[in-house]
């Protein structure tokens, strides 16, 4: 891979190619896949890391369980675990990375203030219908009627203009957001 300097902040080369020969920006990109509980975010994040072959993913659950103390669900633990996310992402796409982020992020200010923070931005909304993502649930989330659930307990705002929707039956995703981002 073509790498400039070594010093603080160095990222990839401009045009700099990933393992499948597909380029990636160096400007970096912030890829945010949003949508309920068991949606189908990350499953999606990692098809899409794979078909990029170097990207950085970053699921919500994932970051969660790494942060110490480890977040809790009021409303002001949402605020601060959403802008870490956000800020975590934007400083990895300054580097010139693709950054997948797969987070229910159920207020469209969480999102927005991603948008404000990244060098590109692209929004993914997974839409999946609330009784899919009941039936899709492994965790037991919808089962337990959590109260703090976004979509169940806690309104979801979902995307008004998201740069690409996804339905369940959807083949192309992948390729819809590689176009975007590639």
């Amino acid at each position: 891979e073509a790498w400039r300097g070594g010093g603080p902040g160095a990222g990839p080369a401009s045009g700099a190619a990933s393992g499948d020969g597909n380029t990636v920006s160096a400007s970096g990109t912030v890829v945010w896949i949003v949508g309920l509980p068991s949606s189908g975010k990350s499953t999606l994040a990692a098809r899409v890391a794979s078909a990029l072959g170097l990207a950085v993913v970053l699921d919500g659950d994932e970051v969660r369980r790494a942060l110490r103390p480890v977040p809790g669900y009021s409303d002001g633990e949402r605020d601060a675990f959403y802008e870490t996310l956000a800020r975590l992402a934007a400083l990895i796409a300054r580097q010139g990375h693709v950054v997948l982020v797969a987070a229910t992020a159920h207020r469209r200010a969480f999102r927005e203030r991603a948008r404000e923070l990244a060098p590109r931005f692209v929004e993914v909304f997974v839409d999946t219908p609330l009784d899919e993502c009941r039936r899709r649930d492994t965790r037991g989330l919808y089962a337990r009627g959590e109260p703090q659930l976004p979509g169940v307990g806690v309104p979801f705002e979902p995307p008004e203009s998201p740069d690409v929707r996804v339905r369940p039956d959807d083949t192309n995703a992948v390729q819809q957001i590689l176009a975007l981002i590639t």
